[in-house]
């Protein structure tokens, strides 16, 4: 990722409605479908700042991947110890079968290789572990955010599911996510394509109105998995091993 998407993360992690929202709505699937042990062994990769650690913490005792080393920094600040700077898809160093939960949210559509970064976390879990995904969806919506973000797709639930089974993964609860606010998001992106002014500047808005959005899409964590949400701008799974 550009410097500038750290550096913006690092300022906005904790007060942004799309961070602040999503670990709220991230909490509540991983504490309703993952079915993780007491004492769970969880791993991020691609942690960025840590902001997601402490959410993480509530599962168990985690360990941290970031190789921007600035991000990395400030993310074991948060996490109290070293982070680790492993890069997918070889994650060298990472010991097999040490992880009940393996978190990689919006870090995958950053690797060239998807299916053999996948194929690398599956044998870092342990028997019954699963992988926490979240991607943005729809190839239609690439911008210039995808661009300095280093994305090298947008999936669609089949680019994803066709990904997994490559790699031998089997999936539950893929869905859809960030889905209320999808319409807003449309149109601005259109909005930017028509008028030339399609940016990266992803800052937040204004603070009624940050606030607004932050309550908007937190009511999603009362309903991923339990219902189907339509279209949004975010794709969600928790994938395991076949075999």
């Amino acid at each position: 990722m550009d410097r500038i998407v750290y550096d913006r993360m690092a300022e906005h992690d904790s007060t942004h409605w799309w961070y602040v929202a999503r670990r709220d709505i991230l909490a509540a699937y991983i504490a309703r479908y993952a079915d993780l042990p007491g004492d769970a062994a969880i791993l991020e990769i691609g942690c960025g700042t840590g902001h997601n650690l402490p959410m993480l913490g509530a599962f168990g005792t985690v360990d941290a991947i970031e190789i921007d080393p600035t991000a990395g920094a400030i993310a074991a600040k948060r996490l109290g110890r070293a982070v680790g700077n492993a890069p997918l898809p070889d994650l060298d160093g990472v010991p097999d079968g040490k992880y009940d939960l393996i978190a990689v949210l919006d870090v995958i559509e950053h690797v060239a290789d998807d299916v053999a970064a996948l194929q690398a976390m599956a044998r870092r879990l342990k028997p019954g572990g699963r992988i926490l995904i979240t991607v943005p969806a729809h190839r239609w919506m690439w911008s210039a955010h995808d661009v300095v973000n280093h994305h090298h797709r947008r999936y669609s639930k089949k680019m994803l599911t066709d990904a997994l089974a490559a790699a031998g993964l089997g999936w539950q609860k893929l869905r859809y996510f960030n889905s209320l606010l999808f319409p807003a998001a449309v149109a601005a992106r259109l909005a930017g394509k028509l008028t030339g002014k399609d940016d990266s500047d992803d800052s937040p808005p204004a603070r009624p109105l940050n606030w607004a959005f932050e309550k908007i899409f937190g009511l999603e964590r009362h309903l991923l998995g339990r219902v189907p949400l339509p279209p949004g701008l975010s794709i969600i799974v928790l994938a395991q091993p076949t075999a």
